[in-house]
């Protein structure tokens, strides 16, 4: 009797695909009863349960898990010999389990609405307009890093622990659900990661666990990088999967930020995109703006690369390549570079309300 309820449930993965593949078809059936409809109340009860707990309660169960699973490769490796057939109706079952507990509890926010339609702004943009949102954000940037600092080529250094930003950094979220209402984010569930070594060495920053609703934050990254990296992930926890969405609204949780660090932390994150994009397309227009910022910004930039440089090895392009074919699965078809893309939402949004 058991085996056959492994096989059925190793066979539900078929139908289970299927579903999932003829559900992506129709972002506004997820958007209302998926992502504004079961998701919500499932990441507040997740919250709810987990978020007092001071560490990480999903790093926890990864690392449980890792060891159940080698152990039982290990006590079944002669069974592989005996049965091939019934330890691969064992792997598939288990696997079917965590496929369908994934897209339950997250995973079908891949297949929603794509946000410039829910925010009504346009997909495109030309290089003129890019080039003044640009030159906008350059101003900005420049004003707050010299109000920080008094010198412009000094960069700025967060005078708070990277726990003391982790727990102000849902403050830019209150006062960005009077924009966005459905950006409400309560209770919090946001903490440094008990992998943070091995996440450096794969070369994230940070991540949303879809099995407990927990947003991670690699513990080892500039402090500077922190309240955009955790208003990301925040982003994630509350429904968009997206990684250019989620780059978007954690840039405008750190902007709408009552904290002044906060504040050019998500200006300059929103200024490195529209840079980067700017070289792509022409590199002497580059050259002339990136002239105009202030060089403490630019040695802001210049400790996040070489933090990453510093932790480069030969495992990272593999991980990287892994998460972007995992996107692309997903319905992010740029995969990993679909992150450039928050430029964007980024253009649009600013030129529909003025800086």
């Amino acid at each position: 009797m058991l085996k056959k309820k492994k096989t059925l449930l190793s066979l539900s993965l078929i139908p289970q695909y299927l579903l999932i593949t003829w559900l992506s078809n129709y972002p506004e059936f997820v958007e209302q009863f998926y992502s504004h409809g079961i998701y919500p109340f499932i990441s507040r009860i997740f919250r709810y349960i987990l978020g007092w707990i001071p560490f990480s309660f999903g790093d926890l169960v990864y690392t449980l898990s890792i060891i159940y699973v080698v152990r039982w490769f290990y006590k079944n490796r002669k069974a592989l010999r005996k049965n091939t057939k019934q330890w691969f109706i064992d792997i598939f079952s288990a696997f079917a389990i965590m496929y369908f507990v994934f897209h339950l509890f997250w995973g079908f926010n891949y297949y929603r609405l794509p946000l410039h339609k829910s925010l009504d702004i346009a997909n495109d943009y030309t290089t003129e307009q890019l080039i003044s949102v640009t030159e906008k954000l350059i101003k900005k940037s420049n004003a707050l890093h010299l109000k920080v600092t008094k010198n412009d080529t000094i960069k700025t250094d967060l005078p708070y622990s990277k726990s003391e930003i982790l727990k102000m950094t849902p403050i830019g979220y209150e006062n960005l659900k009077q924009v966005f209402p459905h950006l409400e984010y309560h209770p919090k569930s946001i903490k440094k990661s008990l992998y943070s070594y091995p996440l450096t060495y794969m070369g994230f920053s940070g991540y949303l666990n879809p099995f407990t609703n927990e947003a991670q934050v690699d513990g080892l990254i500039p402090a500077y990088k922190v309240p955009t990296t955790a208003s990301h992930e925040i982003a994630h926890q509350l429904g968009y999967a997206a990684e250019n969405e989620a780059n978007f609204i954690g840039c405008m949780a750190a902007i709408n930020h009552d904290d002044i660090y906060f504040r050019y932390t998500g200006y300059t994150f929103g200024l490195r995109f529209c840079l980067n994009e700017i070289y792509r397309r022409d590199e002497c227009i580059y050259e002339d703006m990136v002239a105009d910022v202030n060089i403490g910004i630019l040695k802001n930039y210049r400790e996040v690369r070489q933090f990453w440089e510093s932790h480069e090895n030969l495992a990272e392009p593999l991980f990287k390549l892994f998460y972007g074919n995992f996107l692309k699965v997903n319905k992010q078809n740029k995969g990993m570079e679909s992150y450039s893309y928050v430029v964007a939402l980024l253009v649009n949004y600013f030129k529909a309300n003025p800086l």
